[in-house]
């Protein structure tokens, strides 16, 4: 007599993330992004002012749009390239170097937070471009060279980075449309505060901007590390919220003891004068 096997219910699949969890996978996204083309765009907005109020805006603009061709193409030549690298070994590259830009940024902001380093004082880079570009007299009837080049270095190094955060975030969510509508919306309200105020914007806060910037590229590159090597993360992509806390906490009092450490240095020189 033939033996009925019972019947296999078939495997489930596994969970996908929750809703709760893709929105602030999301929101994470479109706020590095934005925050760190914020970033970038404002001092490239200090070079680009200087040269054109000085020399002429026909040249710059051809360089400023040079520039963000050249970012343009980087952006759609290297984000499907990254595709072809499976998940695992892309993240962990991509956690490795978001880690080191992170660290970079928060590392700066630390010490200027502290008062060991000056605060980005971006009239007065201000004021030294424009001197500068005094010093370079331009031929009459002729093409600026110098202003299309110092306006397309200045928007295309201070691009680089926002274009690699927008192939990284763009690449590991699947989502490269969304970090490139992040940093496009920066741009255009960087560009938009500039000519309303015709002049360098010194009143954003430039520095609590790295700060949280920083905080979340290490936070973001030390979840994807773990991910790439079988961490499993309670909660999920939730758990970047608490690495963002964590790594805040631990930034705040690396602020405190550089403080403390710079005004006893100043202390003990001013006894010591």
């Amino acid at each position: 007599m033939a033996r009925i096997r019972p019947a296999v219910a078939p495997a489930r699949p596994a969970p996908g993330p929750s809703v709760g969890s893709r929105t602030v996978k999301t929101a994470i996204l479109v706020a590095t992004t934005f925050a760190a083309c914020a970033v970038e765009m404002v001092e490239a907005l200090t070079i680009v002012l200087a040269v054109g109020i000085t020399r002429g805006w026909h040249a710059v603009r051809l360089g400023i749009a040079a520039a963000l061709a050249a970012l343009a193409v980087i952006v759609a030549v290297l984000g499907p390239a990254l595709t072809l690298i499976p998940l695992d070994t892309l993240r962990l590259v991509i956690g490795f170097l978001l880690l080191a830009f992170g660290l970079q940024w928060l590392r700066k902001a630390v010490l200027r937070a502290g008062g060991a380093v000056a605060l980005h004082d971006e009239d007065r880079i201000f004021e030294e471009e424009r001197a500068v570009a005094r010093s370079h007299a331009a031929t009459g009837g002729e093409f600026d060279w110098y202003a299309f080049t110092l306006s397309f270095k200045g928007v295309f190094l201070e691009g680089l980075e926002v274009a690699f955060i927008v192939i990284a975030f763009g690449d590991t969510h699947h989502n490269l449309a969304l970090g490139a509508l992040a940093a496009g919306a920066a741009l255009v309200t960087v560009v938009v505060l500039g000519v309303v105020v015709h002049g360098p914007l010194s009143r954003v806060p430039e520095n609590a901007l790295k700060f949280a910037v920083g905080l979340m590229l290490i936070s973001y590159g030390t979840f994807w590390g773990g991910e790439s090597v079988g961490v499993g993360w309670p909660g999920g992509d939730l758990a970047i919220l608490v690495l963002v806390a964590w790594y805040a906490i631990v930034a705040s009092v690396l602020v405190l003891l550089v403080r403390r450490r710079h005004g006893a240095a100043a202390i003990s020189m001013a006894e010591a004068g």
